[in-house]
């Protein structure tokens, strides 16, 4: 019977954890806002790797280091399951992270979600995906979703994108114009859903929108389907917190005003960032 009661009280501090999620910067904050929004009781730690940004154009190597330091940062904060909220990283690191702490907890990527709702509902679909460059040269997306139930992928880099929407370059005429040279790239034509291949790209989603204004190509809310995951998780293994928690934390490897003023939009109150350094 104590054996049960101390399982039962250690299974309960473990339910009220909090949930890490980490990004290169701030485009992971739109996959937090997503399960916050879902979860509102959810405690959450926030690791933005403002230092090495942007993924994109860093080493397999340097992607899983920066993984592993910050995934090691998360598990001393004690959380019940992290987030891999970057492409770059779940599409090169995902394996190794996986490996790296699957005797603690579990660890969810932004792929795959993705790659499951795709294949399930966009039958005979022309699907494009749009992303950093380690992300497209992966070829994560089309290992996945090309050919399964007759899809037809097609994949663009799109590495200025990142860097714009870090430095606040958004909702303006500029960000238009970008995004019109990329979406207007051969390799695009005639698809009918895209995907943002990373979580920096719902922010620039009006320009999107603005350049597919006549409403024929769909595009996927991957941060939702993310967050259903990790609902569908914690609720399958008992694991949603069942009390009032602390404040959400937002831990960054280096200050940028962009990152507090994104935060700040997303979450609707005042932001306390935090520098740790690796």
């Amino acid at each position: 019977m104590k054996l049960i009661i101390l399982f039962s009280c250690v299974k309960k501090i473990f339910q009220n954890q909090p949930i890490g999620i980490f990004d290169s910067g701030i485009g992971g904050l739109t996959v937090a806002h997503a399960i916050k929004k879902l979860l509102p009781d959810e405690n959450l730690i926030y690791f933005g790797d403002t230092a090495h940004l942007p993924y994109g154009d860093k080493s397999e190597d340097a992607i899983v280091s920066y993984s592993k330091k910050i995934v090691d940062f998360l598990l001393q904060k004690n959380c019940k399951l992290i987030v891999m909220a970057c492409n770059s990283a779940s599409a090169v690191a995902y394996s190794f992270i996986k490996n790296y702490v699957s005797k603690e907890i579990k660890v969810i990527n932004v792929i795959d979600p993705v790659a499951e709702e795709v294949i399930g509902q966009f039958h005979d679909k022309v699907v494009g995906v749009i992303g950093t460059k380690v992300t497209i040269e992966s070829g994560i997306y089309y290992k996945k979703i090309n050919g399964i139930n007759n899809i037809i992928l097609k994949g663009l880099s799109t590495p200025l994108l990142v860097p714009m929407i870090e430095s606040g370059w958004v909702n303006n005429q500029i960000s238009y114009d970008i995004v019109k040279e990329y979406l207007d790239d051969e390799s695009l034509k005639n698809i009918e859903l895209l995907i943002l291949g990373c979580t920096h790209y719902p922010l620039i989603l009006p320009e999107i929108k603005r350049y597919y204004g006549n409403g024929t190509v769909q595009i996927l809310d991957s941060p939702r389907l993310v967050a259903l995951v990790v609902k569908n998780y914690l609720t399958q293994t008992n694991l949603l917190s069942t009390q009032i928690n602390e404040p959400d934390q937002f831990f960054v490897s280096d200050f940028t005003p962009s990152f507090e003023s994104s935060s700040k939009l997303f979450f609707h109150k005042e932001v306390s960032l935090q520098k740790h350094l690796f």
